[in-house]
């Protein structure tokens, strides 16, 4: 058994509790090394505190989770079958009558629920699997940290992918699909999200999306993009200039650049989420454009690209060795430009080091 799952396995019994059910399709693929999205269909991870665990999904996956390296039982349903009252049977085999139950309350969704409770009416769920899953995450394992560093090489390779694809002329979306049609081409199938490709004015908007804007010379470009490998994802942004940038924009640019190197710079542990976040946004504030930087300094990153801990006020978490999130301050000025530089890091014993290397300078592109 996996060091994950012999935790959850050892937590599961510590607890007093009959079972969990994991069913977030990420967090199966933490414990087991499987992952497939189910859809509308049903995948659960049932484990018990002294039993072996097993997995229940659709009959049309079992041989994949076979290939996966699964050792334990799989169990399946057909579409046409309830699969509650299928996989019943099978945690019902392992114990007849479960009543203390720890769900991911941030997963289950109403109606799952509420097939649960028509097959096991005494179930009462103490706990919050979600929580615990979630620490368990955060540190992460020296494995874990070398998958990242090779997502984090290939979001490498594909910012100079973007960066060779601006011409004057070419659409934001045109450039976001060279740079995935470069990824695949070196066998990197699946991005860890939409690539992100916003010109001019369109990057300030801190949440859009590729358009079909074209690119034209001396503006900036912001590219926001990463990588799934194997299952542990990269993140990163850079913003450069596409023939000459100066004035506000150039101005918003250096400042965004001080704030993030020097949160990168702070990193340590034992410092709090909340001093770092405040370390990149006074320098932003004091520039005056703290109105501008309008979302956390960061987020956790690893199977999820955006999970457990917030780099934000009013988190007080402690920084740990292990530790990965990341550090992304941004500014953007509506009608003038957006500027985002991130990086995502891990904390080692006496700072941090980022999965990322591509230049954070200024940089002009001439296409």
């Amino acid at each position: 058994m996996n060091e994950h799952l012999a935790a959850l396995q050892a937590w599961v019994g510590e607890e007093g509790l009959d079972l969990a059910y994991i069913s977030d399709p990420v967090n199966i693929n933490y414990y087991t090394g499987f992952f497939q999205d189910p859809e509308e269909r049903i995948t659960a991870l049932i484990v018990t505190p002294d039993k072996d665990p097993f997995l229940f999904t659709p009959q049309l996956t079992i041989e994949e989770v076979k290939k996966a390296g699964w050792p334990y039982q799989v169990f399946g349903y057909l579409d046409h079958e309830d699969p509650f009252a299928v996989m019943a049977t099978h945690i019902k085999a392992v114990n007849p009558n479960p009543t203390k139950w720890a769900i991911e309350k941030d997963h289950v969704a109403v109606f799952k629920f509420e097939a649960i409770m028509k097959q096991f009416p005494d179930a009462t769920f103490p706990v919050d699997a979600s929580r615990f899953i979630e620490k368990q995450r955060l540190i992460k394992t020296p494995a874990e940290i070398k998958q990242m560093e090779v997502a984090g090489a290939q979001a490498d390779r594909a910012f100079q992918a973007g960066f060779k694809a601006i011409k004057a002329g070419a659409t934001e979306q045109e450039v976001a699909a060279e740079i995935d049609y470069a990824m695949m081409k070196e066998g990197v199938m699946h991005m860890s999200f939409g690539t992100i490709v916003q010109a001019g004015v369109d990057a300030a908007n801190p949440h859009g999306e590729p358009m079909g804007t074209k690119l034209a010379p001396n503006e900036l470009i912001l590219f926001d993009l990463g990588t799934d490998n194997h299952g542990y994802m990269s993140d990163a942004t850079r913003t450069v200039a596409f023939g000459q940038v100066t004035g506000k924009p150039r101005e918003i640019f250096d400042i965004c650049l001080e704030a993030n190197l020097t949160a990168m710079a702070a990193v340590k542990p034992g410092l709090k989420a909340s001093e770092l976040d405040k370390i990149a946004r006074d320098m932003i504030t004091k520039a005056g454009y703290g109105e501008y930087f309008n979302h956390r300094l960061g987020h956790g990153i690893g199977m999820s690209t955006h999970e457990f801990p917030s780099i934000m006020e009013g988190n007080d978490m402690i920084l740990q060795p292990g530790m990965c999130f990341s550090i992304e301050p941004g500014i953007y000025v509506p009608g003038v430009a957006g500027v985002r530089i991130e990086d995502c890091v891990h904390v080692t014993e006496t700072g941090c080091e980022p999965f990322t290397h591509t230049s954070k300078e200024f940089t002009v592109i001439n296409g």
